[in-house]
């Protein structure tokens, strides 16, 4: 989803212009924006596509973004913008239209009685529904009952694919965000802490920097020294899936103002639990169409045959002095 700066500081997918720019997190965060972007991959209009699903919130404005990509990956979204201002007349429900290669689809949501808790994104009682060819294509929310009541449409026979999903967080020095790691998964709690420690053997008995990761409280990296390897990767395991950490703080220790740190999460199945499973099951998940995989298994859910997850987490990290 491509978002660029308005000179009142309202990101464009809220704006009424349709130019757009790369989404530099520089350009989306310059005026305290929190953004929180899930691209799901669905069949809309005859064709396998992308959505992206965007919760922007700032000073002025609270709004929500649904586009549509366009077939073969071309750079032009179909784009339904939702602007929930914080005053008394703002839509908290309502449905919205627009053309797919001349298919109608429509946007439905109901945010009356979304709690927020402070957050961008609500975490419940409220739904977000796309509708095409009389099928709820994608359904995001824990008011499914109420979605199907209203649009009156019935659930799609292929599952939306959570493919990637990208937070921009502020903090000091600690970071928190919840993630599931595949979409019929369970919430998974990432803490991310940056410590100075006083070291002898710095030069000068100066701070010796190092960085903890948790998940659901559990420590899962350490690193220290990280003056010298602010740059990385750990494997790391949550159940029985593998999860391989990328990280970036280059920004956080060289760079003077407000900077981000880079982090990713990349879900793979473990050596062992791939070979717990049998080759006839991997291969059905490779060779059959999406269409027919609604009946996977919820352990390999969202997992391709070589074991890698369809889904990527990038954590965007600013650091506020």
């Amino acid at each position: 989803m491509n978002m660029m700066q308005d000179p009142i500081g309202i990101p464009a997918c809220f704006s009424s212009g349709e130019k757009s720019t790369t989404d530099d997190p520089a350009t989306v965060t310059r005026s305290g924006q929190s953004v929180f972007i899930s691209v799901y991959l669905t069949k809309i209009a005859d064709h396998r596509r992308l959505i992206t699903i965007t919760w922007c919130k700032n000073l002025l404005l609270h709004g929500l973004s649904v586009s549509v990509e366009s077939p073969d990956g071309e750079t032009h979204f179909y784009t339904c913008k939702v602007e929930l201002k914080p005053w008394y007349f703002w839509r908290k429900q309502g449905s919205k239209r627009f053309f797919v290669d001349d298919k109608p689809v429509d946007i439905f949501w109901d945010l009356k009685a979304a709690k927020f808790n402070g957050e961008t994104e609500p975490s419940s009682e409220y739904y977000v529904a796309v509708v095409c060819d009389e099928e709820v294509v994608l359904l995001i929310g824990d008011l499914k009952k109420d979605a199907y009541r209203k649009t009156r449409c019935r659930p799609a026979l292929i599952d939306p694919i959570l493919m990637s999903r990208r937070e921009h967080i502020f903090g000091k020095k600690k970071f928190f965000t919840k993630v599931k790691f595949h979409e019929k998964g369970r919430f998974h709690e990432i803490s991310i802490e940056c410590k100075n420690r006083n070291s002898s053997k710095v030069k000068g008995g100066g701070v010796d920097p190092e960085m903890e990761i948790r998940v659901d409280g559990h420590l899962v990296i350490h690193v220290k020294h990280l003056q010298w390897k602010f740059r990385g990767n750990e494997s790391i395991h949550v159940n029985k899936v593998r999860i391989e950490v990328y990280w970036d703080v280059h920004d956080w220790l060289f760079c003077p103002g407000l900077r981000h740190a880079l982090f990713i999460f990349k879900p793979t199945l473990s050596s062992t639990y791939l070979s717990s499973k049998s080759s006839s099951s991997l291969l059905w998940l490779t060779s059959t169409p999406l269409s027919s995989q609604t009946g996977s298994s919820e352990s390999l859910e969202g997992f391709n045959g070589s074991g890698s997850s369809e889904f990527c987490l990038f954590l965007y990290a600013w650091r506020v002095e």
